[in-house]
């Protein structure tokens, strides 16, 4: 909900600091668009890091559910002292994608059971149902299962009892139960009750309370602050994980459809990746696969931007590369992925897709081949895959990579190559202080209209880095909307925009910032996930100048400023960034035929202290303030308080 504020109140929190000083005369040139803004142009970007999929969005609590870490009881202890032989893990090498399951073995009814840890626990609320299921098989109807849920106390807050059936073939049994308490580190207890021979495996459990009650789906809080801020893409499923620190452990997007018993888990990169925040239990299940990410792109309203790998692996880390001439596999892998997506019911990929539930095409408009890789070698692979997806998918825009900076002797000769090819679509990132974005936002005023259009694939402001969670900070957020007014400006060749990462959980990070932390009962943006959702929510359709004496406002006496007109709500909207200590009072001449309403809304996040950030005990501490106004002529006339990134947007007839 929206906390509405009095101008009366606003003036009072600036208090003492107004002070009497010459207004800031800005002229916008309402009558005199400079271009289109993009209709893909603030979205999300995703990648399998910091628990963002298994352990965070994919809703799954139970953690090497099918004993496939590379430490097959990775996650489980055993409850009691059982003779040897009890537990035994099975390599069924005739099982496609999932050869490991568990033997129990009781010559009689002792107690036997084991225990699942969970994700740094398992969050579970009072009152909500749990689905936990699983795969099994035995010779005769001996056995049972009886599973208890515990609070970090150990005390049972829920249980449920599952008979298994006889059958030779493997088979699913699945009971629901209600937690009697909430509970943020759980854990799960399974026991096998009565004598016999049996075989377990994909033993799991979920809430009820997903995403669109999907059996097995999404966590649903954390799909909801993605769908609030309205993003125009998704770009999936990463990020480094797209490279893989070796080709071996590359992604592999064919391996993360199907049934999900039959995906290939994979460690994720992640694991290792760094000393200082080593996680040996992080792995990728691909519970959330392609299918999934095409299905939360379209639920949310957002383009699908997938990346594949181009035949290199991470070259902060083996540097691997497929020779070309064994490159068609990744080729075709591209091909399929299309087919997958757009594919008719008739095709073998597009028949996969509707067996797994949607007939109806995804819509595939955009593919990136490769992720922040560089060189030569990444040319020549980039440009074996530009021929023939021209040749066979003309209407799919590639984007490609500019490497890991957003200049030097990398970028440039990338940025070159990239334009010499007439690529259409060039990712730019940039994970830089705050003083680079504050002057950086007139980074694209001069760049070629003509040449390919910009993905600004990856940005954050990092004050200091790694960092703890919590300390995305105003400042950083601060100097990030500055930016983003740059990007607004030229909507028009800066085609795309994403914050990265954007999950991170308090418990399993690896890298910070982030733009949206978690545990495993809430999540809470931070300032710079406010800041973008101003951007996403108030896009508009027509870049608007606004300057200052004939010149764009991109930081002169620490002020920013863009504008855009949306077409469709008849309505002008100006975002405008105060990065001094005192208030600042400003003109903003509308030059326009047309009628202006008086009637606005202005919309502002601030704060006086640059370190202040948003946490899990103060997740509002910097969020939207929102008043109605009224302006009088066509001069908007006000006043903007210190450190403030400021939204106006008043109707025009």
């Amino acid at each position: 909900m929206k906390k509405i504020l009095s101008l009366t109140t606003i003036f009072a929190i600036c208090g003492t600091f107004l002070f009497a000083q010459n207004a800031i005369d800005l002229k916008v040139q309402l009558d005199n668009a400079s271009g289109k803004i993009s209709s893909h142009m603030w979205g999300i970007f995703f990648e399998d890091i910091n628990m963002g999929a298994d352990g965070g969005i994919y809703a799954e609590l139970v953690k090497n559910r099918s004993f496939e870490f590379n430490h097959p009881m990775m996650a489980w202890k055993r409850l009691e002292n059982v003779p040897e032989g009890t537990f035994l893990i099975v390599n069924d090498s005739r099982r496609k994608g999932n050869p490991r399951s568990l033997k129990i073995h009781k010559a009689t009814d002792i107690k036997a059971g084991l225990q699942n840890e969970g994700f740094r626990g398992m969050g579970v609320r009072k009152g909500e149902g749990y689905e936990f299921s699983l795969m099994y098989r035995q010779a005769s109807p001996d056995m049972r299962i009886k599973v208890e849920l515990l609070n970090e106390n150990d005390n049972v807050i829920g249980t449920a009892e599952l008979p298994l059936s006889e059958g030779a073939n493997w088979q699913t049994g699945s009971v629901v139960f209600t937690s009697a308490e909430t509970s943020p580190k759980a854990k799960l207890n399974i026991w096998f009750q009565g004598a016999g021979n049996a075989e377990v495996d994909m033993l799991s459990l979920f809430p009820q309370d997903t995403w669109k009650g999907r059996p097995k789906g999404l966590r649903k809080d954390m799909v909801q602050i993605l769908a609030d801020m309205e993003p125009d893409f998704i770009r999936f499923p990463g990020g480094c994980i797209v490279e893989g620190r070796d080709l071996a452990t590359r992604f592999q997007w064919k391996k993360t459809v199907g049934p999900i018993e039959e995906r290939e888990l994979i460690i994720n990169r992640w694991n290792t990746e760094f000393n200082h925040r080593l996680t040996p239990d992080y792995f990728q299940t691909f519970g959330l696969g392609f299918y999934e990410y095409f299905l939360l792109s379209e639920d949310i309203g957002a383009e699908p931007v997938p990346i594949l790998n181009c035949g290199m692996a991470c070259q902060f880390n083996t540097g691997e590369v497929v020779p070309l001439d064994e490159l068609d596999e990744y080729i075709q892998d591209a091909l399929d992925l299309i087919e997958f997506a757009n594919g008719n019911i008739n095709t073998p990929w597009g028949k996969l897709r509707a067996d797994m539930g949607h007939p109806e095409p995804f819509h595939l408009k955009m593919l990136g081949v490769g992720n922040e890789n560089w060189g030569p070698q990444y040319i020549e692979r980039l440009a074996a895959f530009q021929q023939v997806l021209k040749e066979k998918h003309p209407e799919i825009q590639i984007i490609a990579s500019s490497g890991t900076d957003p200049e030097g002797e990398r970028f440039d000769y990338l940025d070159q190559k990239l334009r010499e090819m007439n690529i259409d679509i060039i990712d730019e990132h940039y994970y830089r202080p705050p003083a680079w974005f504050l002057s950086g936002a007139d980074r694209y005023d001069d760049y070629d209209r003509n040449g390919p259009k910009i993905f600004a694939g990856e940005y954050a402001s990092h004050t200091t880095r790694p960092n703890g969670p919590g300390r995305s900070t105003w400042e950083a957020a601060l100097s990030e909307a500055a930016f983003l007014t740059g990007l607004e400006r030229n909507g028009d060749i800066v085609t795309m925009a994403s914050y990265a990462p954007l999950f991170g959980h308090v418990d399993g990070w690896q890298w910070s910032p982030d733009l949206i932390w978690v545990d495993n009962l809430h999540v809470y943006g931070t300032p710079s996930y406010h800041v973008q959702k101003l951007y996403s929510l108030y896009k508009g359709t027509d870049i608007i100048p606004i300057q200052r004496d004939g010149q764009n406002v991109t930081g002169q006496d620490s002020l920013y400023a863009s504008a855009v007109y949306d077409a469709e709500a008849k309505e002008l909207i100006i975002k405008f960034v105060n990065y001094n200590d005192q208030p600042v009072v400003a003109n903003f001449q509308l030059d326009t035929k047309k009628k202006i309403k008086g009637d606005a809304t202005k919309i502002t996040l601030a704060n006086e202290n640059l370190n202040v950030a948003n946490s899990l005990e103060e997740p509002l501490k910097i969020q939207p303030q929102t008043v109605q106004v009224n302006y009088k002529g066509k001069t908007i006339n006000d006043t903007f308080l210190p450190y403030s990134f400021t939204v106006i947007k008043i109707s025009v007839q």
